[in-house]
């Protein structure tokens, strides 16, 4: 991978680190809902949709439905209204309650084919919050963070098969990055050889290419049936820099050169959806989404060798049973033409959480299940479309038994505002 494309894909991936820093904002597990203004507000009911440049990372097959050159920059602001850690000592919310995302994309067909290309930014996702000032088990207060964001470039092609099939492909260049701070200026010496040593964790990162393909398939100029694959993508992440407090024994603040977080990763997919014209002006949607989160999310393994002090310990860190369950995401969405410019949105995306009980975390928190959303799409000009609407990420609570801070509990609750201005020629 070129310096550029990196120095590129971090550049994405901030905006995803501010989702993941004051707000669990990717809740199909740690994925976004919907990619794009229409995508969002149809409630991700999008794979038999796409027809804008969100569909090379939904369903490539649907780039075909762009006849002209397409231009889409979005963006959306995250209010939280309710991120809440609670524990006997503590019941404090998210320091952090707003949040900026974007994206873009660009598609145009292909001179003398079938085919439409195009290349996209997305904001994939991320979890966790940014928890200031709380009191610990050890009698002191201390900082508890965890900003975990993903995104991707997406260069796809769609083309049309026979004037009812289209295919699709695309290639996933996915960049992960995570910080932590656990309780970093907190050290503790037990006695017996035990201790407590907090640290801050900084510039893990990972690059992983990943590949989604799609097809569409209309039955009837009313009714198109899709589906969509999308391959697993480990994302190990690498080459960060840890600082573990080992003031208590007498070691100060030892720095360790080389640390990495292991065991994440986006989870293979498997898309079917439909879209129904009962009219000319009704559009209705339709996408089961199966997401192998099992097979994703196991076994997190935090680790930090070459430390710069020699009395130090050699390896800082240990692994957390995640133990993720497969998630079935149920989409639906409705679109109104209200007059000749004028386009009315709705949706309802629903996910069980697939994160066990007994593995929460207020690090890793995805848990919000029910998301409403509402907008509209207006013509400017021949050339202009301006979209926006509101998604709100119903209240949810997850109350459980953790080993350092006792009985617990993660309260989540959001509103989302969402921005897209496409052009075309």
């Amino acid at each position: 991978m070129t310096d550029f494309c990196h120095y590129t894909l971090r550049i994405a991936t901030l905006l995803a680190l501010a989702g993941a820093c004051s707000a669990v904002h990717a809740t199909n597990g740690i994925n976004l809902i919907g990619f794009g203004a229409e995508s969002t507000l149809m409630g991700g009911a999008d794979v038999a949709v796409a027809r804008d440049t969100s569909a090379l990372n939904t369903n490539p097959a649907g780039l075909t439905q762009i006849k002209a050159p397409l231009l889409d920059m979005f963006g959306s602001v995250l209010r939280t209204t309710d991120l809440v850690h609670k524990d006997p000592r503590n019941e404090e919310h998210a320091s952090n309650r707003y949040t900026l995302l974007g994206g873009g994309g660009y598609a145009r067909p292909l001179e003398n084919t079938a085919c439409t290309a195009g290349i996209g930014l997305f904001a994939q996702g991320g979890a966790g919050g940014v928890f200031d000032n709380l009191r610990t088990p050890f009698g002191n207060r201390d900082d508890l963070s965890s900003l975990f964001g993903i995104a991707k470039i997406i260069p796809g092609i769609g083309c049309e098969v026979t004037d009812k099939l289209s295919l699709g492909a695309s290639l996933n260049i996915v960049y992960a990055s995570i910080e932590q701070d656990f309780f970093s200026n907190t050290s503790v010496n037990f006695g017996g050889g035990s201790s407590f040593a907090g640290y801050k964790l900084e510039g893990a990162s990972a690059i992983r290419t990943g590949f989604k393909l799609g097809m569409q398939y209309r039955v009837t100029p009313t009714l198109t049936l899709a589906a969509a694959y999308t391959e697993k993508t480990e994302l190990p992440m690498t080459g960060g820099t840890l600082v573990a407090d080992d003031t208590a024994l007498g070691l100060g603040k030892v720095k360790y050169s080389d640390a990495s977080i292991k065991g994440f990763a986006l989870p293979r997919e498997v898309a079917v959806g439909l879209a129904f014209k009962p009219t000319d002006d009704w559009l209705l949607s339709f996408k089961l989404n199966w997401l192998n989160w099992d097979d994703a999310i196991n076994e997190v393994t935090l680790r930090a060798t070459t430390p710069n002090n020699a009395s130090a310990k050699s390896v800082y860190g240990s692994p957390m049973n995640a133990n993720w369950k497969d998630q079935w995401v149920v989409a639906t969405g409705v679109a109104y033409n209200w007059d000749d410019r004028t386009t009315l949105y709705a949706g309802h995306n629903y996910g069980k959480n697939p994160i066990p009980r007994q593995n929460s975390s207020p690090l890793l928190a995805g848990t919000l299940e029910h998301h409403l959303t509402f907008g509209a799409a207006r013509k400017i000009d021949q050339h202009w479309l301006m979209t926006g609407g509101v998604e709100w990420m119903l209240p949810v609570s997850v109350k459980y038994n953790s080993r350092l801070f006792g009985e617990s509990e993660i309260r989540n609750e959001a509103i989302v505002l969402h921005f897209m201005l496409s052009r075309r020629w």
